[in-house]
This record gives C-alpha cells, sequence and structure tokens, in this order.
C-alpha cells in the first residue's frame, strides 16, 4: 500500500489540533454546563451518603453514568433515552433476584415491570406514572413520528412556538429527576437511616 493511500485513511490532525478542538468544546455553552451540573447537584441530594446500589449490571451503571455527563454537556436525546435504559435494567433486575421472585420472561415489557414492581410495593401508582411519561418521551426519540404525530419533536415545537432544543432540555430534565427519584428509593439508597 502506498504512502498515499495510507495517509487518507489516518487523520492528518496532530495531538495539539485535537486538544484545542476539545478545549473549544469545552469552552462552549461553558455556564450552561455549569448551570446544568448545579442541577444535577441539587436534584441528586436524595441519593443515599453511601451511595446507591444499582441493579442491572453493567448497562444500568454505565447508563447511569452517561446520562449524567450527557446532561452536563447539553446530549439531551442521549439523557432521555439513557435514563429510560436505566429505569428499564435497574427494575427488572431488582424483580429478578428479589426473594419472592416470580419466574421472569428473557425479554420483559416495560409495563409488565412496572405492573410487577407495584404488586411489590416498590413504588406506588403515581411514580408508576411518571416513569411511563419517561417511556413516553423517549419514544418518539427512538422511533420515527409523522410530522403530524402529536409527540413528533417538530410538531411539538410548532404547536407550543417553543424551540426543539427547549423541548428537549425540559424532557432531559425530567427524565433525570425521574431516574434520581428512582435510585432513592429504600431499596437502591445506601448509608444512614433512610427517612420517608
Amino acid at each position: 500500500m502506498s504512502n498515499e493511500v495510507q495517509r487518507d485513511l489516518f487523520s492528518d490532525t496532530g495531538t495539539l489540533n485535537f486538544v484545542q478542538i476539545l478545549l473549544a468544546d469545552l469552552h462552549d455553552d461553558l455556564s450552561g454546563k455549569v448551570a446544568r451540573f448545579r442541577q444535577l447537584t441539587d436534584i441528586s441530594s436524595t441519593l443515599g451518603p453511601g451511595g446507591t446500589l444499582i441493579h442491572g449490571g453493567e448497562v444500568a451503571y454505565t447508563a447511569w453514568i452517561e446520562a449524567r455527563t450527557s446532561f452536563i454537556h447539553g446530549n439531551y436525546i442521549a439523557t432521555v433515552l439513557l435514563c429510560q435504559s436505566l429505569a428499564e435494567h435497574l427494575l427488572a433486575a431488582y424483580i429478578s433476584i428479589s426473594f419472592d421472585a416470580e419466574k421472569m420472561p428473557k425479554r420483559i415489557s416495560f409495563r409488565d415491570t412496572l405492573r410487577r414492581c407495584i404488586s411489590r410495593q416498590l413504588f406506588d401508582e403515581a411514580f408508576s406514572l411518571e416513569l411511563l411519561t419517561l417511556m413516553d418521551i423517549r419514544n418518539p426519540l427512538s422511533h420515527y413520528r409523522d410530522i403530524d404525530d402529536p409527540s413528533n419533536l417538530s410538531r411539538r415545537a410548532l404547536d407550543t412556538r417553543m424551540s426543539a432544543i427547549e423541548h428537549l432540555r425540559r424532557d432531559a430534565s425530567f427524565s433525570l429527576s425521574v431516574a434520581i427519584k428512582l435510585l432513592s428509593l429504600p431499596p437502591f439508597w445506601l448509608g444512614g437511616d433512610r427517612l420517608e
């Protein structure tokens, strides 16, 4: 293979150029990133002082870590998708290891997971509705919706006369608050006495 062909396979950008690009990216919307970090810190006050027990293995844990980072950096769609992933994996894994666990299907719908959680009194119907709202926010971001569908992001922006990015920011904020509320439930709360 000639050097000319090989050169096309690799970037000509040097390390210093990459550092400059990364610093510029970090600098863009720095005040917004700081504000979102503060918001995340404020709403995380309900998490256990000793941490949080995250059932669901690497997927649930990584979803939680990446959801926080995505939110801070303004990656709102990623935040929503990751919070939904966290909820699905965390809750199904928790149910599957319960002492009174019934045989779980190899694949379980989120609605079935929520039904099982309510029957075990992990949370009430009201919180189940919040989790279903999270699912309803995530679905049109994961699956195509025609412009006439009320859940289509462009349609929402047109109907409300609010920017699509503002809708996404609000959706991401809601998704993170639901995820934190979920992680603050007694079975996942570590350290100290849990006051109800």
